[in-house]
Parts: structure tokens; C-alpha cells; sequence
């Protein structure tokens, strides 16, 4: 069987006629809750392979408690107890362990597109915890693991004389993706797992507590502006998953130009539903490529390995991407 990555899908323009329009319900036949994941196949992982060639091994992901208190105020970073039943054993446990509170994938019953429900018509009642419908345990029994494409837009947009200040929340447009990858010497391939480094994650964890009670306060983020570009530009160059070191993948707050007003109003027309519950994209958020972006700029090169292994939580919203490049 042709891998789905290898095989003929239809243009993002060509989705318009599906249903829920600009869905790509029902284009994976075989195993539709991995969503765009399928674009990563067997070809993929022996491409992603061929990336390695020093052994160098990078995790991508955030401690569990770096964001404390998260950017999200109805999250909290967890609280850590060690537990111990005699002097020689120790255990452990989590209290208040919200799984999308540090570096994490969303995984596709995160949102629900309005008026048509989960992705590929999933319905509501199957969203429950414990049951296996489009949970985050779809990537843990099967990781994701592709090439990874590292997209430097900070590296970009510096030497560009226009870098990035975090504090006002800039929205950047689709079209700083292919210029990062030209200035890069790279092209997207399909199944790439794509991660972009625009330098947010750092700043913010670097800020001194006042300036991140602002910018909480605020729910003010640097991302994607929205707009049909930024899910044309995924679906078209077939990327497996799409990953950022920003708090949301798009600009918060939403840019008051959104086509997405009236489609997804409960999300004050975020992308989200577009991203997520319409096209089945697994989205990275607030990875940690501060290392894998140190190494590409010191002549690394930009493509790795990449291996994205969620939790193993049947029915999971999201979880931690337990991500590592290797090169």
C-alpha cells in the first residue's frame, strides 16, 4: 500500500468542496484518527533517518513545572511529592498535573469545529475520558517519527533588521516559513515534522515576574496571524505535525482581521478548529529548541531525526510530545 505521504491528496483549495468545508474528513481511510500524522509513513522514517549522522541527541521538551504559573490561567504547574512506604522505597506522585501546562502536542479531540463536531465526524458522545476516540494514546501505541525540519525565524527575522519583541506579541505571517527555509538552503518535504523557533519559550522563561504577569495578564503571545494561509501552507507541504516554541501556535490576542470570526466563534476566531478539528493537525506548542537551534546555527544542519511519543493516556486532550531529535 502507497504511504499516505507518497500518495495523492487534495489541495488544500480542494478541500473547500469537503464537509465541514476546508476538512480533511475522510481523506485517511485507514487510520483516521492520526490525522495528519499519516503523512509520516514508513518512506518518511527512513528519510528522517538518513538525518543522522553524529549521534547527537537533543530533547525538545520543556520541564514539567518551567511555566509556573502557565500562560494559561485556568492551568497550573504541577506539584511534585515524593512518597516513601519504608527508609529503603521511594515513590512519587503529581498533584494538579494538567498535561497542556508546559511543552505539549494537542491532540485532536482538543477542539471541535462548530456546527460539525470532532474531527472526522467523531461523535460527541465518544469524547469521554477513558474512551480510545481520537485520544493522544493514537501516537503514544504509534509515535510520530519523521524528519524534522528546524525553521529558524528568529535567525530570520534578525537578520532581516526586524526581530522579533515578544513583549508586544507580534503576528507573523505564513510567508516567513519559506523564507526562513530558503535562507536555510532546506525545502519542506512531505511528512516533515515541523518545528519552528521564533525564540518566544526563552524570552518568556527568562522575563522577570513582572513582565510575564503582564504578558499573562494580557493573554498577549507572539504567533500566527490568523488566516487561510497558515492551514494552506501545512496541508499543501503535507506536514506531519507543525510545532512552535510560542504559547499557541497563532497570535493571541486574535488578530481583529480573522476570517475565522463567524466559523469559530466560541475561539474568538482562532485557528484552532481549522488546525485541529478540520484538517487533524497535531499541533506542538512552547517545545524547547533552544539546544537543536544552538546546534543548527553552529553548522548542524537542520533536520534531525524526530521522534514524538505522547503519554500513553487513552482518551488524552493533549499531553507532553516527549519529543527527541537525533542527528
Amino acid at each position: 500500500m502507497t504511504d499516505p505521504a507518497r500518495r495523492e491528496v487534495p489541495t488544500h483549495a480542494e478541500l473547500a468542496g469537503h464537509h465541514p468545508p476546508g476538512s480533511s474528513w475522510g481523506v485517511f481511510a485507514t487510520d483516521p484518527e492520526r490525522g495528519t500524522a499519516n503523512f509520516a509513513g514508513a518512506d518518511e522514517v527512513r528519510d528522517g533517518a538518513a538525518a543522522v549522522t553524529r549521534g547527537a541527541v537533543f530533547g525538545l521538551d520543556h520541564a514539567l513545572d518551567a511555566f509556573d504559573p502557565p500562560m494559561a490561567r485556568a492551568r497550573s504547574a504541577p506539584r511534585h511529592e515524593i512518597l516513601s512506604a519504608h527508609p529503603e522505597a521511594r515513590d512519587d506522585v503529581l498533584h494538579g498535573f494538567y498535561l497542556q501546562a508546559t511543552s505539549q502536542v494537542d491532540g485532536l479531540r482538543h477542539r471541535r469545529a462548530s456546527g460539525y463536531g470532532f474531527y472526522d465526524g467523531v461523535p460527541d458522545e465518544a469524547i469521554v475520558a477513558g474512551g480510545p476516540a481520537l485520544g493522544v494514546q493514537r501516537w503514544a501505541e504509534k509515535p510520530i517519527v519523521g524528519r524534522g525540519l528546524l525553521v529558524d525565524v528568529e535567525g530570520l527575522l534578525a537578520e532581516e533588521d526586524t526581530p522579533l519583541d515578544h513583549r508586544a506579541g507580534p503576528a507573523l505571517d505564513a510567508d516567513v516559513l519559506d523564507r526562513a527555509v530558503a535562507r536555510q538552503g532546506e525545502r519542506v518535504r512531505p511528512g516533515d515534522i515541523v518545528m519552528v523557533h521564533t525564540g518566544w519559550a526563552r524570552w518568556f522563561l527568562d522575563a522577570g515576574h513582572g513582565l510575564r504577569d503582564e504578558v499573562r495578564a494580557a493573554r498577549r503571545a507572539t504567533g500566527f496571524r490568523q488566516s487561510h494561509d497558515l492551514p494552506r501552507w501545512i496541508w499543501d507541504h503535507r506536514v506531519a505535525v507543525f510545532a512552535t516554541d510560542t504559547f499557541a501556535v497563532e497570535v493571541l490576542p486574535v488578530d481583529p482581521t480573522s476570517p475565522f470570526a463567524d466559523s469559530a466563534p466560541e475561539d474568538d476566531g482562532m485557528m484552532h478548529q481549522e488546525l485541529i478539528a478540520k484538517l487533524g493537525v497535531p499541533l506542538g506548542e512552547l517545545w524547547n529548541l533552544d539546544a537543536l537551534v544552538a546546534d543548527s546555527r553552529a553548522g548542524g544542519g537542520w533536520t534531525s531525526l524526530t521522534v514524538v511519543k505522547p503519554l500513553h493516556l487513552v482518551g488524552g486532550v493533549g499531553s507532553p510530545p516527549n519529543a527527541t531529535a537525533i542527528r
